[in-house]
């Protein structure tokens, strides 16, 4: 049996190494992101509700509404769930016992190998997708991808905005350098619908991309947000350097071995599902005050 949202929330750390790379990464989203843990505690913080007893009504039309077969609420954790759990499967065998707060990152870079670039841009891009999905399914709208490209503008906060700014980020720059967006594209216009059935994130939620042309719905999607991360990105002038400067606190390595410190986060972190439950948590939670 699947877990209750109230169940994920309160199993939601309050301090690890997913955590602690999510308030390294604040700078590119400075304050949008709290880590919000505990059903009570999140009400109470998302909705200024300090009385016990609407607490607890507020808890109950939570459950109801994600426990609801007609929504996506549930659709979308597994969405979260589903495509963290083949980065964090990379590796996390031989570094489980490597794991603490503070550690060097060296004694294990001989112990875990980097992905390649093509398996990195497809997994970028479907988790690119499977927000769509997500998104899509909590609001009960279609999936379009330039609507959901505006939506990304206009409408992202809090964890959400933090969840895309990671992605960016881990998925990206880290992994693939300053030009992760043309290396995304170049990589995405010349892939084969074959390599593609072969990726594991893309066999697992095939089943939700809409049409035949599956592959041309990634492509329109990556195409739809690429503006928007390089948006992010010539904001602040985000770079894997910066990037080095701020995670270099948490993790011991040389600015050389950045593929090695993005296979270390895959199968270290899983910030996509992290973040996720808590604005599943905060859209129910928002629309329970308001219904």
């Amino acid at each position: 049996m699947s877990q209750s949202i109230v169940q994920l929330v309160n199993g939601l750390p309050e301090d690890n190494l997913t955590v602690s790379v999510l308030k390294a990464l604040d700078f590119v989203v400075p304050g949008e992101w709290e880590n919000l843990v505990g059903f009570e505690h999140t009400i109470s913080a998302i909705t200024g509700e300090t009385d016990m007893n609407e607490i607890r009504k507020i808890r109950e039309r939570v459950i109801e509404i994600y426990e609801d077969g007609k929504e996506g609420y549930k659709t979308a954790v597994w969405i979260y769930q589903t495509l963290d759990k083949t980065d964090r499967a990379i590796g996390a065998g031989a570094i489980a016992d490597k794991i603490g707060d503070m550690f060097s990152f060296i004694p294990v870079l001989d112990k875990i190998t980097p992905k390649a670039d093509n398996l990195q841009t497809v997994d970028l891009s479907l988790k690119l997708v499977g927000e769509l999905i997500a998104y899509s399914k909590m609001n009960q709208i279609s999936l379009n991808p330039q609507n959901f490209a505006a939506s990304l503008q206009e409408n992202y906060r809090y964890e959400a905005l933090m969840r895309m700014a990671a992605l960016v980020a881990i998925d990206g720059l880290i992994p693939l350098g300053p030009d992760f967006l043309s290396k995304v594209q170049n990589t995405l216009s010349g892939s084969s619908t074959r390599g593609l059935e072969r990726n594991p994130n893309f066999s697992a939620i095939s089943r939700l991309i809409p049409g035949a042309d599956k592959q041309g719905f990634i492509n329109q999607t990556f195409g739809a947000v690429q503006g928007w991360m390089e948006d992010l990105i010539s904001s602040i002038g985000l770079t894997p350097e910066t990037l080095f400067a701020h995670l270099s606190n948490l993790i011991e390595f040389s600015d050389d071995k950045l593929d090695y410190v993005a296979a270390f986060l895959d199968a270290s972190t899983n910030y996509y599902e992290h973040t996720g439950i808590q604005t599943v948590a905060r859209n129910l939670i928002t629309r329970a005050v308001s219904s």
